[in-house]
């Protein structure tokens, strides 16, 4: 009866050249994984690249520093005088031009002055240069009566000297 049961299986197969053919297979894909694992990380490494640099200010051109700060005071003070004087073609591109309408900026003053109180001054915390399009980003700490609430302003010049950004963004205090 056993060797009945024996011939009868090695007739239709015992299943050990499946069990070969399926290991080698399995070796295959788990190689394949390994070599796709390898060099997507390797192409991930290569991709990133820092182009922005920070910038000391005595580096930076007098005439880029001046315009920043002028033009970041001068947008700021409005909240306090409530007349805003637009900036001309020298000063700032199209863009910031056609942002920059009165009804936007009394909106935004409305909202800054309940919250922060009256503008009191700008003071330069750091410069950055992105190095593929050569524009410097100037960020300030806003000076408000009220300390509650954090603001910074960032004003940002391009290669001809006129404001291509400016926005102001709400700073969470860090933990001690």
């Amino acid at each position: 009866m056993k060797s009945k049961i024996i011939t009868s299986v090695r007739l239709s197969g015992s299943g050990h050249e499946y069990q070969q053919r399926y290991l080698r297979m399995s070796k295959r894909i788990i190689l394949f994984c390994c070599v796709l694992l390898i060099v997507a990380c390797k192409s991930k490494k290569a991709a990133v690249e820092n182009n922005i640099t920070l910038v000391k200010p005595n580096e930076v051109e007098v005439a880029k520093k001046k315009r920043a700060d002028d033009l970041g005071t001068r947008l700021l003070e409005t909240c306090n005088i409530s007349r805003f004087k637009g900036f001309n073609a020298t000063e700032a591109t199209d863009k910031v031009r056609q942002n920059a309408t009165k009804e936007k900026i009394s909106a935004i003053c409305q909202k800054i002055n309940q919250r922060n109180g009256r503008f009191l001054g700008i003071n330069l915390i750091d410069i950055t240069r992105n190095k593929i399009t050569d524009e410097y980003t100037f960020r300030y700490n806003i000076n408000y009566e009220k300390k509650l609430y954090k603001r910074e302003l960032f004003v940002t010049i391009n290669t001809d000297n006129k404001v291509s950004a400016i926005s102001t963004k709400e700073v969470t205090p860090k933990p001690l």
